[in-house]
């Protein structure tokens, strides 16, 4: 596995440096705009941004905390450390280090894992679905001015409405009749392979103990608030960064909707994060999204999708590795480990979730 995620690495930096060369001599880069665009882009908002970021991660931790209080109570910032490493380590090595959070947990707080991989799905899930909720209001609320492509967009908008209602009645049911969809499925798979009837089947009940953390409507209100909070604070922190650049026009005019458009694109770019080299691939798609949509120039673009790179996801990373320093916690070590501590069986995540 780490031979071919090495190899992957390879080939997708030899591409990046490849395209790096071709689109330094088809647009002519200019480095030296590119440093007075970072030089004269206002700071003082970028800090701003960043505080939002931050708060978001306390925000993460009391989520986390009430998510699990039916099992074990914790405090509300007690998890605030296991939310730092854990991004930190997604941020330098990549997605196959995003149960590390979920580990973390359950060795602080001695619980199983199996339990903590169930608030991770849920969290996961009300993650996208805050996101899905901000993005249909903004979008369909946002006069036409302020968009691109307003009539493409705003169908976007009533579609993501739609498809988030449409989930979010999804999960109702599954969190009510989830056994018994399983068993259906599997019957049903079963006469085509056995093996890939319990592999579905496992799926849907692990998804149906996750979502049995919540257990009530005050479950619920709380959930769909700190989530929706913090995804308007990362909203935040990406408008006030683009609106940094105040030597950009395109950039200074900045508005919600263009600003959620990019989040979506940003968060494609992010889902497949390799270990440094997906930095460069998010930095390059963003400037692209930003270059083609706002028609700024590539300078400004590069510039303001490098800054948005930094505070919304290597920002934590300083704090992160001082955080793992004095825990004692080896990034690699507990990536490695939280790999083989959630390869556990269906059967342990209903456990686990029920103790």
């Amino acid at each position: 596995m780490k031979r071919n995620q090495l190899i992957l690495s390879l080939v997708v930096a030899a591409l990046l440096i490849i395209l790096g060369v071709w689109a330094w001599h088809k647009t002519q880069f200019d480095f030296a705009t590119f440093r007075t665009q970072l030089a004269q882009a206002d700071w003082s908002r970028i800090g701003w941004a960043l505080a939002c970021i931050y708060t978001g991660y306390g925000i993460r931790s009391i989520r986390w905390a009430l998510l699990m209080r039916h099992n074990r109570r914790v405090g509300l910032f007690s998890l605030l450390g296991t939310q730092v490493i854990g991004f930190t380590a997604v941020a330098l090595i990549g997605r196959v280090a995003d149960l590390v959070r979920p580990y973390l947990v359950a060795k602080k707080t001695d619980t199983p894992v199996s339990s903590q991989i169930a608030v991770y799905i849920v969290e996961r899930l009300s993650d996208a679905g805050a996101m899905a909720l901000i993005f249909s209001a903004v979008i369909v609320f946002s006069p036409n001015s302020s968009l691109v492509h307003p009539e493409l967009v705003r169908k976007a908008g009533y579609w993501g409405l739609a498809a988030t209602v449409a989930g979010a009645l999804f999960l109702v049911a599954l969190r009510l009749t989830g056994d018994v969809l399983a068993s259906m499925i599997e019957r049903v798979l079963g006469v085509v392979s056995k093996k890939l009837a319990e592999a579905v089947g496992s799926k849907i009940r692990t998804f149906r103990t996750g979502l049995d953390t919540i257990r009530s409507f005050s479950d619920f209100a709380m959930l769909v608030s700190l989530s929706v909070v913090m995804w308007l604070l990362i909203a935040g922190a990406y408008l006030l960064t683009m609106l940094a650049f105040v030597k950009s026009p395109e950039l200074a005019a900045m508005t919600p909707g263009k600003c959620v458009l990019l989040m979506v694109v940003s968060g494609g770019a992010s889902a497949l994060q390799l270990p440094v080299v997906g930095w460069f691939t998010q930095i390059g798609i963003v400037a692209a999204a930003v270059h083609n949509f706002l028609n700024a120039s590539i300078e400004a673009s590069t510039a303001s999708a490098a800054t948005l790179l930094l505070v919304t996801f290597l920002g934590i990373v300083p704090i992160g590795l001082i955080w793992a320093q004095f825990q004692h916690v080896s990034l690699r070590g507990v990536t490695e480990e939280s790999e083989h501590a959630t390869e556990v069986p269906s059967a342990d995540v209903v456990a686990g979730t029920t103790e």
